[in-house]
């Protein structure tokens, strides 16, 4: 694919539509964006120059530009992701919405908020905390993720079992499109039917149909009762399989995780503790909420008789922060362990979870894998970290790993699931996305792109190739 490459006659427009200290071009600049948190280098692109925006306007402008002189737009949040969709494998230029990061309005009365896309998940969390309310937008990587990134990946969570992924936090999203015009998306309403969903198709994206330059969001009643119970069990696959049977039992958890024994022993060891059960024991963290101390003690104990049956040795009431601790370390802990990761984001129908682990349990031994799993278990999503040992040689450790995803991608497509719960599919995901999605459905994804992006100027080579 030919792109022009920025001159310095681009160079002197660039700085005149943000001012110099926006454009960046040192090389140790470009290198820190030049990846997002894929670690192996293989994944890493330079940019030819990061471009950091202040205001809508200024995309705009910038978008306009690209188009003029037909160069690429890589638009980048925080660098959070896990599949490459923020690196410049064009060259072209990053265009970060880190300055754009302010939270415009807090409505406590009729629930919403206003941010801009480089607002951090967290702080947004804490400051409707504060009035009383809940964003339930919560990524693993939320203390350091934007909300823009979030939207743009529809980036799921812990608590996407009862609340839904991130489009289902969204009223509406403020755009700029692929040609540089500023475009709003959706409404504060409940329900509508006029016209297309444009606003859901830009959502989950992945910065190829438009950047996010503001979003209305949607906010609930804080949970007065919540609890976080601990199951611990010997099986695996006992540990997984009780998910559908709290379901069943018509318990609507806000989160249900599960950790296997060898995931819990690298946490413990990257946290210098020593947790429950990490002798022969696999987690399973259910969290629940309750209208009253009652509502609550009745699930809970509900949850104690599904677990008990199903196979846990101990269920017990966790303390919160120590056990969400535990889980939201489990990445940093693969880090520490390996710089060279493949991260695996399949997702499959709940009911066939337990069937979907013991696969890939199986095509771990059968290639001679290492693995780390936890799972989003209550919406079917599981974290398969595959990592290279410092003895494998790289190039026989990949084609390990390549005939793994053969496998294991047959088998999920064939049980209804898909390449990926929420870390979208980036640039690390694209030959499998066009290798395993129909190809109808692909030609139609493709039409949209071409219609709305004809310069294919907005995050090329994404998701799929155009050409």
């Amino acid at each position: 694919m030919e792109y022009t490459k920025i001159n310095a006659e681009i160079l002197a427009k660039l700085v005149a539509l943000v001012g110099a200290d926006n454009v960046l071009t040192s090389d140790e600049k470009l290198k820190e964006y030049s990846h997002d948190e894929v670690t192996d280098p293989a994944y890493h692109h330079l940019p030819e120059a990061v471009v950091l925006a202040e205001n809508t306007s200024q995309v705009a402008a910038v978008v306009k530009l690209a188009n003029e002189f037909h160069f690429p737009v890589v638009p980048r949040g925080a660098g959070t992701g896990l599949a490459c969709g923020a690196v410049p494998i064009y060259g072209g230029i990053v265009l970060s919405l880190e300055k754009m990061n302010k939270i415009i309005e807090i409505n406590d009365e009729a629930m919403y908020a206003i941010v801009e896309p480089g607002v951090r998940t967290s702080d947004l969390q804490k400051a409707v905390d504060a009035k009383g309310c809940l964003y339930a937008g919560d990524p693993c990587s939320g203390d350091s993720c934007f909300i823009g990134g979030n939207i743009a990946t529809n980036a799921g969570g812990n608590k996407a079992v009862k609340y839904g992924t991130t489009r289902h936090q969204i009223y509406s999203i403020e755009i700029v499109n692929p040609q540089g015009k500023i475009v709003n998306l959706g409404a504060r309403l409940k329900k509508q039917t006029t016209g297309y969903c444009l606003d859901q198709l830009v959502i989950g994206s992945e910065g190829t149909l438009g950047i996010i330059t503001q979003a209305t969001v949607k906010l609930v009643a804080k949970p007065e009762f919540s609890m976080d119970l601990l199951a611990i069990y010997e099986s695996p696959e006992d540990a997984i399989g009780t998910v559908n049977k709290i379901i069943k039992a018509g318990i609507t958890p806000t989160c249900v995780e599960y950790m296997d024994n060898i995931t819990i022993k690298s946490v413990e060891r990257y946290l210098e503790t020593k947790l429950q059960g990490s002798d022969k024991g696999n987690y399973l963290i259910v969290t629940v909420e309750g209208t009253s101390e009652d509502d609550l003690d009745e699930k809970a104990c509900t949850l104690d008789e599904i677990c008990g049956e199903s196979g846990a040795s101990d269920v017990l009431v966790a303390e919160p922060a120590r056990i969400w601790q535990t889980r939201k370390a489990f990445a940093e802990a693969v880090r520490a362990e390996s710089i060279v990761v493949c991260k695996e984001d399949v997702v499959c129908p709940v009911d066939q979870e337990p069937l979907l682990l013991e696969e890939i349990l199986r095509l771990a031994e059968k290639y001679n894998l290492t693995t780390r799993i936890a799972s989003h278990a209550g919406d079917g999503n599981i974290h398969l970290n595959i990592l290279k040992q410092p003895a494998e040689d790289y190039d026989e450790w990949n084609a390990r790993v390549n005939a793994n995803q053969q496998e294991l991608y047959a088998f999920i497509y064939a049980h209804g699931g898909r390449l990926s719960g929420e870390h979208g599919i980036g640039y690390k995901r694209k030959n499998l996305m066009q290798q395993f999605t129909n190809p109808e459905e692909l030609e139609m994804m493709r039409a949209i792109k071409k219609a709305l992006d004809p310069n294919n100027i907005l995050n090329p080579g994404k998701i799929f190739d155009v050409e």
